[in-house]
């Protein structure tokens, strides 16, 4: 047998042990997004997610400087942009956090807290492919500069205190509906038609 030969054959033969290995993946998860991922798949992801990040972004410091204002805006930001899947205080436990696939990570945990500024800054300029996480660049100075708040700002979920979450809960974007009923409220109540 020759050398090109064994090196198709061994091809062909690695290609179906991955098509089999895909096709039991998919039988057995369905592919719902309502069950959690294996810790496996866990592991996996996480590492093509820290292989897909340069060193140069991963070492990337944080330029805005830390302070009250930076903060401020990171939470307004995040209450504004991020709370719809990751929860005022970081928790990912709201409803479309919770049915995500894989759900929003508590931002609050080691996982997330122990990512470089430079990991937290690309993950939220480029998303998460295969996951609810969208890229939020705007190729701009602003947005990177609103990025860089967000990331002062989940060092800061861990400390959020109740005060916090209260005045985010007013920064929170509201429904159409709930708006037009306010409106409305509003108008009966002063006597419009």
């Amino acid at each position: 047998m020759t050398t090109a030969l064994r090196v198709l054959l061994g091809s062909l033969l690695t290609l179906a042990i991955a098509a089999a290995i895909g096709f039991w993946y998919v039988r057995a998860t369905g592919l719902t997004a309502r069950s959690e991922p294996s810790t496996v798949e866990a592991r996996v992801a996480r590492a093509v997610r820290a292989a897909a990040i340069s060193a140069q972004a991963r070492d990337a410091r944080n330029p805005v400087a830390p302070s009250v204002e930076a903060l401020a805006d990171g939470r307004a930001h995040f209450a504004d942009h991020c709370a719809s899947c990751h929860a005022n205080d970081g928790s990912g436990n709201v409803q479309m956090g919770r049915n995500l696939f894989p759900k929003s990570p508590d931002m609050r945990q080691a996982a997330t807290q122990q990512l470089t500024d430079g990991e937290l800054f690309w993950i939220i300029e480029n998303g998460i492919r295969f996951t609810g996480m969208p890229g939020w660049s705007t190729g701009t100075p602003d947005g990177e500069a609103a990025s860089w708040h967000l990331v002062h700002f989940i060092r800061h979920l861990p400390d959020l205190t109740a005060a916090e979450i209260e005045e985010m809960e007013g920064m929170n974007p509201r429904p159409p509906a709930e708006i037009r009923q306010e409106i409305e409220a509003e108008r009966f109540l002063s006597g419009q038609p």
